[in-house]
């Protein structure tokens, strides 16, 4: 749980104790900072605190270049400072092997310093800086110059191409055709993004979540729509409902869904919603329910391409020996979720 007063007080103490404890990201210039930052402290409202690195990405906020919060304090990684600024100078990249190959960096060892000093490998944290770009439009709604210099971006082509690449459309073209909407959600568990028209939900999902950016790809070519920032009537209610769900005061979601899938997944996704709140069931006693018993494997698959989190209840899945099994959004949520069901029957 943040605790912004006491992390501001750190922030203006530079307390080394609080090193690794939190990260705080400064509105006014784009950047997040360690604890111990010697730069000049910002106002209190100007400061958004997380708990990992990762986070302070997705919500678009580059690294400080003079308290390097992703190197160890006084000790500063050739192999990340390396990575950092490649990263920074072409943001929207993907990377492959072959990147690796022309900076002369192992792939695995990059892999494992990373995932050692900050909890997520490189891609990882490549993809949460790509990521960050689009979400600020989407959390925001900045202007395109404004999102365009908060990014970093010296020319507003590299902006447009870097969110056309996540989202499908040049910002530019906002309004000229009929399009997807998306808004960023604060969520008791983390922010969210949602997407939809005026008709009906097409994704909810947490933000930091594995292959998000996949899925996103996915909506937008199987609805042949642009993903934009914006809201719409049912985004208005999903927000409302989640927020009645988390207080326990929810157990159906109302907010019409447009499901994307196979025959298969759907009905997979239909006997997920008749779960009853506070309950579980295993892979296969879904397979079982909908006639097909030795298909539990194609069930936990289905499960997993649910593309509404926490509404379509795929938390609820658990495996046939009573362990949780997997989920997209990270096992501690699983859990918690579970759990809150159960303490609300």
């Amino acid at each position: 749980m943040i605790k912004a007063e006491e992390y501001y007080q750190a922030l203006l103490d530079k307390s080394p104790e609080y090193e690794g404890i939190f990260y705080v990201g400064v509105k006014s210039t784009g950047v997040f900072c360690r604890p111990t930052c010697p730069a000049r402290k910002p106002k209190f409202e100007n400061c958004e605190f997380f708990e990992t690195a990762q986070e302070a990405l997705l919500a678009s906020f580059r690294p400080c270049k003079r308290c390097r919060p992703l190197s160890h304090p006084n000790q500063v990684s050739e192999l990340v400072t390396t990575l950092v600024n490649a990263v920074e100078a072409n943001p929207e990249k993907r990377w492959k092997e072959r990147d690796f190959q022309e900076l002369s960096v192992d792939e695995s060892t990059a892999r494992r310093q990373f995932k050692k000093r900050f909890g997520m490998t490189f891609v990882e944290y490549a993809r949460a800086r790509r990521m960050g770009i689009a979400m600020k439009q989407i959390r925001e709604g900045d202007s395109v110059i404004d999102a365009q210099l908060d990014a970093g971006y010296e020319s507003s082509s590299g902006f447009r191409d870097a969110f056309s690449r996540i989202m499908g459309a040049a910002p530019t073209r906002l309004g000229q055709h009929h399009s997807l909407k998306a808004s960023w959600l604060d969520t008791r568990l983390g922010p969210m993004v949602a997407v939809g028209d005026e008709e009906a939900l097409y994704l909810l999902e947490f933000v930091d979540r594995r292959g998000l950016e996949r899925e996103v790809e996915r909506l937008r070519k199987c609805a042949k729509l642009a993903v934009l920032p914006g809201i719409t009537a049912p985004i208005r209610s999903i927000e409302k409902e989640l927020c009645q769900y988390f207080e326990g005061h929810l157990k159906d979601f109302k907010t019409p869904l447009h499901l994307l899938g196979s025959p298969f997944q759907k009905c997979v996704w239909e006997e997920l919603q008749r779960i009853p709140y506070g309950e579980t069931r295993s892979y296969a006693d879904i397979a079982a329910t909908i006639g097909k018993p030795s298909a539990f494997r194609a069930v936990a698959n289905a499960n997993g391409a649910n593309q509404f989190a926490i509404v379509i209840p795929c938390h609820r899945v658990i495996n046939s020996n009573g362990e949780l099994g997997g989920y997209g959004g990270g096992l501690p949520r699983k859990k918690w979720l579970i759990n809150h069901e159960k303490q609300g029957i």
